[in-house]
């Protein structure tokens, strides 16, 4: 990979990671770190209804969720970028071939070439 390709990669790579710290971000900001007492406006550690407790749950975990999954991707957009710095990014980690750029483009963390990642969810199933 030339260093045109490896430039391009990486401001795609950064762009990402500043787009998910972003949401991270809005997910602490929303209320993430607030307890349920804090969430309810009350000064008990109630809600008013069982019911509004319960929606109060859901959402929480829908937001532990999401920060899960963004938290997770931002984890592999760093390896990204240090396999970048090591000049090992675009090369699949299992068969050392080039990984296409198509698939670079579309997963730009991507650690596994086409064939071999096929191979790993085929093992998985």
């Amino acid at each position: 990979m030339n260093p045109q390709e490896l430039e391009h990669f990486k401001k795609i790579i950064m762009e990402k990671r500043e787009r998910l710290l972003k949401e991270l971000d809005h997910l602490k900001a929303s209320g993430l770190n607030t307890s349920m007492k804090d969430t309810s406006g009350d000064h008990s550690a109630y809600s008013f209804h069982m019911a509004d407790q319960g929606t109060d749950t859901m959402e929480r975990e829908q937001q532990y969720f999401f920060a899960s999954r963004e938290g997770n991707l931002l984890y592999h957009l760093n390896l990204a970028l240090e396999r970048l710095e090591k000049g090992e990014y675009g090369i699949c980690v299992q068969c050392n071939k080039e990984i296409n750029h198509e698939r670079l483009e579309a997963v730009p963390h991507a650690r596994l070439c086409i064939e071999c990642k096929s191979k790993e969810e085929q093992l998985k199933r």
